[in-house]
């Protein structure tokens, strides 16, 4: 069978609002913000949120150092607020119960250890590859080729399952299939580069994953 590679961000967990309210208040500091619109259109489908507003701001930081700054808020904020996505674990119980499947995320290890124990998720995972496991990030292909490794497999005997363009568009460069599950955040998004987009996890079946790797 197939290996499937999932997305966090907006895939298994609700957490791009998360991610759009700790931003918010790093740039508070600064007397600045963004609309869920420009946040949505930068930093989910673009993937540099940061370079934006450090450019469009004058912002007296760069770009990495708003990352870091940003890390310990959402660290509070997730621990307090993240909840999983509909459908999240009867999908993956009903794939892992016959495919690997790993997890390929621009988050931090931290961040993810935390989601995987409170939700009792590891268990269905063969790999999990965080930011801190390879070198460029999403839009980058670096995270899908790093997963397919860890599972033993060519990517195109893979299939990656997306919410946002910048996902999509790494998936499409490290030569993956790629399901698009566009969420509220991101279904403005390109998603012409997916080799199918559908509405929820519950769509995802092994006739369909098999479909794009045969």
């Amino acid at each position: 069978m197939p290996g499937i590679i999932f997305d966090l961000d907006g895939v298994l967990i609700d957490s791009e609002g998360l991610q759009y309210k700790s931003y918010s208040k790093v740039m508070q500091r600064w007397g600045v913000s963004v609309t869920r619109e420009v946040y949505a259109r930068e930093w989910i489908a673009a993937g540099r949120g940061p370079e934006y507003a450090v450019e469009k701001f004058s912002l007296p930081v760069s770009a990495d150092e708003m990352r870091e700054l940003k890390h310990p808020v959402y660290h509070e904020i997730l621990r307090a607020e993240v909840e999983l996505m509909p459908g999240v674990v009867p999908a993956l119980e009903r794939l892992a119960a016959a495919c690997p499947i790993a997890l390929a995320t621009n988050s931090i290890r931290n961040d993810v250890d935390f989601v995987m124990d409170h939700f009792d998720l590891r268990r269905f995972f063969t790999a999990i590859v965080t930011r801190d496991d390879y070198r460029r990030a999403k839009p980058e292909p670096d995270a899908f080729v790093t997963a397919a490794r860890h599972l033993e497999l060519p990517g195109r005997a893979c299939v990656v399952i997306e919410d946002a363009h910048k996902g999509v568009l790494a998936a499409h460069r490290a030569g993956i299939p790629v399901i698009a599950v566009p969420n509220e955040w991101t279904r403005s998004n390109d998603f012409s580069m997916a080799d199918r987009t559908i509405g929820s996890l519950d769509e995802i079946t092994l006739d369909l994953v098999a479909s794009l790797t045969s």
